[in-house]
């Protein structure tokens, strides 16, 4: 078994924590975070083994999951892949592009693997369809969230749009050739709504929208292409795929079947994939750990977070906005 630490025992890391108590491929070792107090008390609460520096836990462990504040990712990847460790980066992968760019260079250098917690990669809709998802066309996403303090100090873009700007970028596997975007800031300094229209040199267009001000959360994704309509529920994990298909000469009493003003006709037919339960936090962690032993590439690589957040920056600086704050944001 491979052994872990954890950096970071916020709301997120907690959860890394007990999912890794509780898995087959780790070893738990302990866990550091920044402030003693806080640290002393989840020590003694679920009985994790409490790390006093940063290096002694580095030291101790072969793999490393980094789930502290974006900030801080570039100087916790820096030092634990300087001491040979393999490294598990919550998303964002960095603050700016010229940081992840210098984590995988850092990682090429020291031979060791990274991936980005992009978690809907894993989740069970997700992954039921996307094996279906050839050359989508047009693409829609949904991502609203009811409001919640954590992650205000940065735009909606990186807290909640990124998630589907990689799923996005996973399926379509073009490059992003023109950027629109908007964006409004209602409670924070940074915009708490956003709406980015994505084209890509195939011609797919992908139309994007996160807000964390909603009355409701949402998460959906449409694609669309030649053959079929694809629905993903990220929330309530459900997934439908629409398809249509030459109608027969005899339709049967239940076809549903359309005709064109050319007299073409076409048959519609559905199909609701079978949905695999999953954790998908666990899923992901785990996969990590099976890439490491095998030595083969994790599910998100570190190119793959790094893809996804200089998207993230473009939408960012083509966004239409007046918050004075927002325009100081440097990225390069």
């Amino acid at each position: 078994m491979l052994k872990i630490g954890v950096l970071g025992a916020g709301h997120l890391g907690k959860i890394h924590l007990k999912l890794l108590q509780q898995s087959q491929k780790y070893e738990l070792v302990g866990f550091y975070d920044e402030n003693p107090a806080y640290a002393e008390k989840i020590a003694a609460e679920f009985g994790y083994t409490r790390f006093d520096t940063i290096a002694r836990l580095i030291h101790a462990v072969d793999v490393i999951d980094i789930v502290t504040p974006t900030l801080s990712h570039y100087k916790c990847a820096k030092v634990a892949i300087k001491s040979g460790k393999h490294v598990f980066i919550e998303k964002p992968i960095a603050t700016t592009v010229l940081e992840a760019e210098e984590i995988i260079a850092l990682a090429k250098d020291h031979h060791v693997l990274g991936q980005v917690g992009h978690v809907e990669r894993f989740n069970p809709a997700f992954m039921a369809v996307k094996d279906m998802i050839h050359q989508p066309m047009f693409i829609e996403t949904h991502r609203l969230a009811e409001f919640n303090p954590r992650g205000t100090d940065v735009p909606v873009v990186l807290d909640l749009m990124i998630h589907d700007i990689d799923a996005i970028l996973s399926v379509v596997q073009s490059e992003v050739v023109a950027v629109h975007a908007s964006g409004v800031a209602v409670i924070s300094d940074s915009p708490d709504i956003a709406n980015a229209r994505l084209e890509f040199e195939n011609g797919c267009v992908a139309n994007i929208t996160a807000s964390r001000i909603s009355m409701k959360n949402m998460r959906k994704s449409r694609f669309f292409q030649k053959d079929a309509y694809i629905s993903v529920d990220y929330l309530d994990k459900t997934c439908e795929v629409v398809r249509m298909k030459e109608a027969p000469e005899v339709p049967g009493d239940f076809d549903m079947i359309l005709q064109n003003a050319e007299g073409i006709r076409k048959q519609i037919f559905f199909d609701n994939p079978s949905v695999m339960p999953n954790n998908a936090i666990l899923n992901e962690l785990e996969t990590f750990a099976d890439a490491i032993e095998q030595k083969t590439t994790p599910v998100v690589t570190l190119e793959d977070g790094t893809a996804a957040l200089k998207v993230a920056y473009r939408i960012i600086e083509n966004m239409k906005i007046t918050s004075s704050s927002f325009q100081q944001i440097q990225t390069f």
